[in-house]
């Protein structure tokens, strides 16, 4: 099986060795999207902001691969400070409408760039 890396310019390049996405077959495997712009600026501001942020570039990274939010399996997200877990699931909620993907949430001590909230995911590819 081939192992293709995903990368649009839509969503901030990575920071790092590592890629945007990476498909295997009919699952997209995303990295970890902080709220950067695309520009590589970071968004300031609350969880909900930073949040609206993060779900933009991974759907502009799905829509890249082939899919969309509406086919995510699985997310695990990363929060500074789970004090902020109602805002964040309510911009989070709102991002996937009625798709529910499994889900796991965790408070960690520190994020890159001290940001606030971190979110990956699994994603299925139509036709894949």
């Amino acid at each position: 099986m081939t192992i293709r890396t995903i990368h649009t310019d839509r969503a901030p390049a990575a920071i790092g060795p590592y890629s945007q996405a990476v498909r295997v077959g009919d699952l997209l495997f995303t990295s970890g999207s902080i709220p950067l712009r695309p520009d590589g600026t970071l968004v300031e501001g609350d969880i909900g902001t930073q949040t609206e942020q993060v779900m933009e570039n991974l759907r502009q990274v799905l829509e890249a691969a082939g899919t969309s939010l509406a086919h995510v399996v699985k997310c695990t997200c990363f929060l500074a400070d789970m004090n902020d877990f109602a805002a964040f699931n309510a911009v989070y909620a709102r991002a996937f409408g009625d798709a529910k993907p499994a889900r796991s949430t965790v408070e960690v001590a520190r994020l890159p760039r001290d940001v606030a909230v971190e979110v990956e995911c699994v994603a299925w590819v139509p036709g894949g």
